[in-house]
């Protein structure tokens, strides 16, 4: 007769010991399988670049009041927040529409095999606050950068047709972008930072604690699809794993702890 098993009770050791199969090699391939596609996700979120991680920081930052976030300054909390409100300042500058703005960055970029390489990049920015009620809170904006989110006006062409101001031996054909990002003096914008004292300034949302200042004239959700425009495929496929790692590993658990206690 077959020596008895010890140590192993329940479904799994009278599977292993008649020789059939073991009910929890289901569970742990799925656990596994889950482990790696969050892996992948994860890394393909990573590929992003900054961008990606202002998406997180706007779909997970808390919003609190103006007069909150200048409590945090005066008190010298450091805490990542964001606010809400209206754009003001006291002088404003104007485009070619004659619009009011107080922020705006031009870029003119080469294609490259890397992706697009700046040519000329110039900034226009005059002191500006987030205004909720009879509260105001100034903007750090010269740290502006990958955390600007706005509908970017772009124009595409080739170098033949800006000979002037591409580098000299730049092919003809190469392709050129020319695009134009701006906050306009009249919206209504989020902004996400750490709150902190400016002798000059007073309370002044600025970058901090490892992330970048957020500045967007966009609902929350509308931004995060712009920030998605250019990864869109590289965006889907992240997401589609993260959710399907999560789900087989929920699945996994579950199917795991049944056949534990069966």
């Amino acid at each position: 007769m077959p020596a008895a098993t010890e140590g192993r009770s329940g479904p799994s050791a009278r599977a292993v010991a008649g020789g059939g199969y073991d009910p929890t090699v289901i569970p742990t391939l799925l656990l596994s399988a889950g482990v790696a596609m969050l892996a992948i996700g994860w890394l393909l979120l990573r590929r992003l670049g900054p961008r990606a991680r202002v998406g997180r920081i706007l779909a997970a930052v808390p919003i609190v009041g103006v007069g909150r976030a200048r409590e945090l300054a005066e008190t010298g909390v450091t805490r990542f927040i964001g606010v809400t409100g209206r754009i003001d300042a006291e002088s404003m500058f104007e485009d070619e529409h004659h619009r009011p703005l107080v922020f705006r960055r031009s870029r003119l970029e080469a294609r490259s095999r890397r992706g697009w390489s700046p040519l000329d990049d110039q900034r226009q920015v005059v002191p500006f606050d987030i205004v909720d009620g009879l509260d105001r809170i100034a903007l750090d904006a010269e740290e502006l950068d990958a955390g600007l989110v706005v509908v970017v006006r772009e124009a595409e062409g080739t170098a033949a047709e800006i000979p002037d101001r591409v580098p000299n031996g730049t092919p003809s054909d190469t392709s050129i972008r020319f695009r134009v990002e701006q906050v306009s003096g009249v919206e209504h914008a989020y902004a996400m930072g750490v709150p902190v004292l400016d002798p000059e300034r007073g309370p002044i949302l600025r970058a901090g604690l490892g992330r970048p200042l957020v500045l967007t004239t966009l609902e929350r959700a509308q931004a995060m699809r712009v920030l998605a425009i250019d990864h869109r495929s590289t965006t889907r496929l992240s997401a589609a794993l993260l959710a399907g790692g999560l789900l087989a590993m929920t699945i996994g658990l579950v199917w795991w702890v049944i056949d534990a206690v069966a």
